[in-house]
């Protein structure tokens, strides 16, 4: 495969979208009332602002923002000069990193033509901070996967090491992707590292050395991780497994004394924890951290490749727990500065004397802003909605229930603001279905409050964050228990007096858009109605549809071990099965869930003779990157309800 033309233009320079100078002491949230319905356009406004980074000396922010519901890549200064404005076209911006004050790496990914055939190609190109140009830094023999920056020099130079494949045919030595250094200002590289067989994914150390390789076979159901102490010595095989349900010891961090890293696997209780760890002999040392009841979510690098500032825990609400001493004096000084809110600390320069901070919470959109440690100010950059700004929406809490065989579940419950008595129900299954949902601002939940509704999101089995084994306890039971966890929720909620269990429907995206079509088709007693978008309706499909994917015997082994059998659980084929009105919404451009999922039920539905309202969106993907998408979907969804479950 030759080399691909990336496509990215600069746009015209356009409005700023920060709104510098107001200071955090003076936003302060309104004072709790009963807020009166606001506009549904409210509701579907993209941030202007998304994952803001700062550039290494604190004068720079990169980020993705929204202009006229469109997003763009923006370079953006923070004295008030125009942005570098980078429109995205059909591409997908999946990550971006700075390498040093001139220039940032971008990862960029799109649908490809490819033999006749339709394949998701990944490139990488550099960006300059001062004038937007731009480098293509992939190889021009790269084959499908080529964006995988595995370091970036630490001494202010533009150099990175990449790992890519110069070949789409798994017979040919440039299919195992091969490591290059790229000055990233001038596009020249050097090999560093051919590829070796069986080898997906490279890591290097905070010097820049590649130390160790993961992967396995091409179907996925063996794999190795292979290791080296130093440049000099040869890589040789330090873990192996078979199968999906054997985990592999992958250090998280080298440190820089030799053999040691850190790495993340379960204690005795089966909840992930961070542990120090000797490769000479793959024994495990002391814990270091842990988060009690729940897994950790992951390490705060100091920007040195070789040590970390915290970690990141998902508790009931998502959070970082600072072990560097000076970071924790930071947190505590920004959060005195903030009122009513949760402040967090999102990114920092290279000395740490800038910081960008988010103030908001789970009934807030909230803002980011501009912390400068020097003289203690918060100047905020960006606030998450225009109309709502730092007000307190509707109130946001966890609650636990047990399921009918006894397991404890997790559930995020959003009522709305002011209202009491039995309201009426949405339940809100999360997507993956590994994942999970913790207390944070949620457009969805936040609306259908705002709408009277209350909402319910439960963690049934299966979720991520429990522990390996609450993960364990999904396996086998899509459609089946974990299904059953979702209506547990509507007896609980209704034991506690705050929902009425006759006006209850289900609304979900992705395997959450399955769950609600297997409530259509298995529990109609229980709802009124149901909403999928992106949802799963064959699961057959999807094993055909991953079946083009590396490693897919792998995934085909996990997905098969979900259910029983898949025709019980796919609800296309139970269609006469439906007893309650459906809505269904899918994007032409989703990238995930294969369109396809949806007609084919629709049809089905409609041959049946079943209420179903269709909205194929045309320009919409998996994420709802797009304002225009998420009003239709919005306003859809709100004309849906008010027929089938009024408030």
């Amino acid at each position: 495969m030759k080399y691909w033309g990336i496509g990215l233009r600069v746009a015209g320079v356009i409005a700023a979208v920060l709104s510098m100078g107001a200071q955090a002491q003076q936003e302060v949230p309104a004072k709790k009332t009963v807020p009166a319905p606001l506009d549904t356009a409210v509701f579907a406004e993209v941030p202007a602002v998304e994952s803001p980074q700062l550039s290494p000396d604190g004068k720079l922010l990169a980020a993705k923002i929204a202009v006229g519901g469109t997003q763009y890549f923006a370079v953006i200064p923070l004295d008030g000069s125009k942005p570098i404005v980078i429109g995205l076209n059909e591409m997908d911006l999946n990550w971006w990193e700075w390498v040093n004050d001139e220039w940032l790496v971008v990862g960029v990914g799109q649908l490809t033509p490819v033999e006749g055939d339709k394949w998701y190609v990944s490139r990488a190109v550099s960006v300059s901070a001062r004038d937007g140009h731009f480098v293509n830094i992939t190889n021009r023999d790269a084959g499908q996967d080529a964006d995988d920056l595995i370091w970036t020099a630490n001494d202010g130079s533009p150099r990175v090491l990449m790992a890519s494949q110069t070949s789409i045919y798994s017979n040919e030595p440039g299919f195992w992707p091969q490591v290059e250094e790229v000055n990233i200002a001038t596009g020249k590289r050097k090999l560093v590292m051919t590829g070796r067989e069986g080898v997906f994914s490279w890591y290097a150390d905070a010097q820049g050395i590649v130390r160790m390789g993961v992967g396995g076979t091409l179907d996925g159901r063996t794999r190795r991780v292979v290791y080296r102490e130093d440049a000099r010595s040869s890589f040789h095989v330090i873990d192996r497994a078979k199968g999906f349900r054997e985990g592999l010891t992958v250090p998280a961090l080298f440190l820089n004394e030799p053999n040691k890293a850190l790495v993340v696997s379960d204690d005795e209780q089966g909840y992930s924890a961070l542990y120090e760890l000797d490769l000479a002999t793959m024994t495990r040392g002391k814990q270091l951290f842990a988060s009690k009841g729940h897994d950790i979510g992951g390490l705060v690098s100091d920007g040195t490749g070789a040590g970390y500032l915290g970690v990141r825990v998902d508790e009931d609400r998502p959070a970082i727990r600072w072990t560097d001493p000076a970071m924790e004096a930071m947190q505590k000084a920004v959060a005195a500065t903030i009122k009513g809110g949760d402040a967090r600390i999102v990114s920092l320069n290279k000395d740490r004397s800038v910081a960008v901070v988010h103030a908001g919470g789970p009934s807030a959109p909230g803002a980011y802003f501009l912390y400068r440690q020097a003289d203690g100010s918060m100047t905020r950059l960006s606030t998450g909605n225009s109309t709502i700004g730092l007000k307190l929406m509707h109130p946001v809490r966890t609650i636990r229930y047990k399921a009918r065989d006894g397991l404890e579940i997790s559930a995020v419950v959003t009522m709305p603001k002011g209202k009491s008595g039995r309201l009426p129900l949405i339940v809100m299954p999360h997507g993956g279905p590994f994942a999970r949902d913790t207390e944070e601002w949620d457009w969805w939940t936040q609306f259908l409050a705002d709408r009277g509704y209350a909402v319910v999101q439960p963690n049934y089995r299966g979720s991520s964050g429990y522990g390996t084994a609450f993960t364990a306890r999904g396996e086998g039971q899509w459609g089946l228990a974990m299904q059953d966890d979702l209506n547990d929720a509507v007896t609980a909620l209704s034991d506690l007096g705050l929902i009425d269990p006759r006006r209850v429907c289900m609304v979900g995206a992705s395997y959450g858009g399955y769950a609600a079509l297997r409530a259509a088709q298995r529990d109609g007693k229980l709802y009124r109605c149901a909403v999928s978008f992106a949802g799963v309706s064959d699961l057959n499909r999807m094993i055909r549809y991953d079946s083009s994917f590396l490693g897919s015997q792998g995934r085909k082994d996990w997905l098969r071990a979900q259910a029983p059998d898949f025709r019980q659980i796919s609800p296309l084929y139970h269609a006469e099965d439906f007893s309650i009105p459906v809505l269904l919404v899918h994007g032409k451009k989703d990238r995930v869930v294969p369109l396809n999922q949806s007609r084919v039920m629709v049809d089905r539905l409609k041959d049946a003779g079943k209420d179903v309202t269709y909205i194929e969106q045309p320009e919409a993907d998996h994420h709802f990157s797009r304002g225009a998408d998420r009003l239709e979907f919005l306003k859809a969804l709100e004309a849906f309800l008010a027929k089938h479950n009024p408030a």
